[in-house]
């Protein structure tokens, strides 16, 4: 049974008031790989009745007053994606499509969506309290470099007047919240919990002795290198060991994010991936043509959670933390039974994964107990000494889930880090990818060449991904197999000028790859590289980075990465000539100038 939607499907249930209602910019899909399931289902799990408006017209406030006032509190959130993200391409144009949406339609969801949703809000319940969470709040939760603004905005604790905000993968914290509130503690001093920010007065904040007061507001405002100073130290306490409580003050007010939440250890996981989801989108869509976003996963299993790779242009570290964890072998074939007993299931487990699929443990034992490096990444630019590399229960659970009934075949599709897994010399693991779990092609992402580049991308160097592809090749070579690869890249990412993209574009030429799909850098909230994006500095290090601003620049790198198309042809010549690389004119595109 679905979480409500109306009113009529709350009184199916006997309700005439939920506790919780959750606002989100998405449809409802009641997956696990949807946070407003995840969150639903859990709070269901503890006995909370838990109701959803989906996707409500925000331009007045009927949608928000339709399931009447829950007991408890609204949980907002803007969807799977910020919808920024969603709604405006990396040039700022308008999409035309949503997969979260109905009939995959765009125009479903505000600009800005969490802060509208809580002013509407708001505006029919001023003295409710207001949770938000999801990547959007996650993202936003201190002073941020806004793209589409072009400028540093504050924390949208204060633009959408909620009372908490939950950051990173919430479950503990709501579930600390819903206890609270439910034992009559007003949200209001609700201060305490790690995982959430919230605004205070700064009379009522009692300094701790580990407090890091951030530079403030209008110092990160009026200030690149003050901004600088504020990202590195988020950047580096971001775990739930070494994480201290942060403060950044707003003239008499101020944010006070408390320390992260612990990840959740194998038993929390197995038991929440474990809650009754119905693995599909609410009924009340079929009409308008389902929700495309459930194509990609709803034959798809999330096997762990957490990233230590550390890429400067990736938002993971700051939300999920890189503090690998993961479930149980059981807890994954249990899941992969019930999607096989599924009536349009054909046979083939679509994926394994989650945010890297071949990371299935901490990095090492050390931070089980002090916690992530500081100043350290796992794997750049090298692999750490330190480093237990080990896919033997990855390649155990993926031989179990194969052998589930009614299984022909189990993909590997969500990313999968290279130089991972060359530093592992305990087993055969890219033999066993090869061997059964690519679909004919596998996807990585080198995301560039120049090792210049890389270096700002937190990557390791070329010689490694062409290693990877001299195993690659050679092993499908003794398994007899024609098997290909697609490698994913980046352009216009911070530190890279034209002459490194001309490079590239060399590499791809001698190589004959040809990228199936080239990402230009988007500077979303989070990111180290947004950060370099907006102060072109290294908030690491306090080194210049070179960054492609103008419109005509980011095109030019971007033809290089497609030069065998014939629209880029002219841009192109002109992105070489610029370049001081007219040479490359005749190698990249053969016969005479145009």
């Amino acid at each position: 049974m679905y979480l409500p939607l109306t009113k009529q499907e709350m009184r199916k249930r006997g309700w005439e008031q939920a506790d919780f209602i959750i606002v989100t910019g998405d449809a409802y899909v009641d997956h696990p790989s949807f946070g407003t399931a995840i969150i639903g289902r859990l709070l269901e799990s503890r006995g909370y009745k838990v109701a959803v408006i989906a996707q409500p017209d925000w331009k007045d406030t009927k949608d928000f007053k339709k399931l009447g006032r829950p007991r408890l509190g609204f949980l907002v959130n803007s969807g799977n994606v910020d919808s920024m993200v969603n709604n405006y391409s990396v040039f700022k144009r308008k999409r035309r499509s949503d997969v979260y949406s109905p009939g995959g339609r765009a125009g479903h969801r505000p600009d800005r969506a969490v802060t509208v949703y809580c002013n509407r809000i708001r505006e029919c319940f001023k003295d409710v309290p207001v949770i938000i969470g999801g990547l959007e709040a996650s993202l936003r939760r201190m002073g941020h470099y806004d793209y589409w603004d072009d400028k540093v905005r504050r924390s949208i604790l204060l633009d959408s007047r909620a009372d908490i905000l939950i950051y990173g993968m919430g479950e503990r914290a709501i579930l600390e919240i819903a206890e609270a509130l439910d034992s009559g503690i007003e949200a209001k001093d609700i201060t305490w919990i790690r995982g959430t920010c919230v605004l205070m007065h700064e009379e009522d904040i009692y300094p701790q002795a580990d407090d890091v007061r951030l530079p403030d507001f209008e110092q990160i405002r009026s200030s690149k290198e003050k901004y600088c100073e504020s990202f590195a130290r988020q950047y580096r306490s971001n775990d739930a060991i070494n994480g201290t409580r942060m403060i950044e003050s707003y003239g008499g007010r101020a944010v006070v994010q408390n320390p992260p939440q612990p990840p959740l250890e194998r038993e929390e996981l197995d038991d929440l991936y474990a809650l009754p989801f119905e693995r599909n989108y609410h009924p009340s869509y079929e009409k308008e043509g389902g929700v495309p976003a459930i194509k990609e996963v709803r034959f798809s299993i999330t096997a762990n959670r957490g990233c230590f790779g550390g890429c400067a242009f990736c938002a993971i570290t700051y939300h999920q933390g890189r503090e690998v964890r993961s479930r149980s072998k059981s807890s994954i074939v249990s899941e992969a039974k019930t999607i096989a007993g599924l009536s349009d299931f054909k046979g083939y487990i679509h994926d394994v994964g989650g945010p890297t699929a071949n990371f299935g443990r901490p990095s090492c034992s050390k931070q089980l107990k002090h916690g992530m490096c500081r100043d350290k990444d796992c794997l750049f630019p090298k692999p750490c000494k330190l480093l237990e590399a080990d896919h033997s229960e990855y390649m155990d659970v993926l031989e179990a889930v194969k052998a589930v009934k009614g299984v022909k075949k189990v993909f590997v599709r969500s990313g999968v880090r290279y130089d991972y897994m060359l530093a592992d010399r305990k087993n055969d693991f890219l033999k066993v990818l090869c061997k059964d779990h690519v679909s004919g092609i596998l996807k990585v992402a080198p995301e560039h060449i120049s090792d210049r580049v890389l270096a700002k991308m937190h990557k390791p160097s070329c010689d490694v991904f062409d290693r990877f592809c001299a195993m690659y090749e050679k092993t499908n070579s003794r398994l007899g197999k024609d098997q290909y690869m697609i490698p994913y890249f980046i352009s216009s990412h911070p530190g890279s000028t034209l002459e490194d993209a001309a490079e590239l574009a060399l590499y791809l030429k001698k190589t004959g790859f040809v990228p199936d799909q080239v990402q230009d850098f988007y500077p979303t909230p989070g990111t180290l590289a947004t950060c370099m994006y907006y102060t072109q500095t290294d908030p690491l290090t306090g080194e210049h980075v070179y960054v492609a601003k103008s419109l005509e620049e980011k095109k030019m790198q971007r033809a290089l990465l497609h030069f065998n198309k014939k629209e880029n042809r002219k841009l192109v010549e002109k992105a070489l000539i610029k370049a001081g690389r007219p040479e490359l004119i005749k190698i990249l595109l053969g016969g005479k100038r145009s």
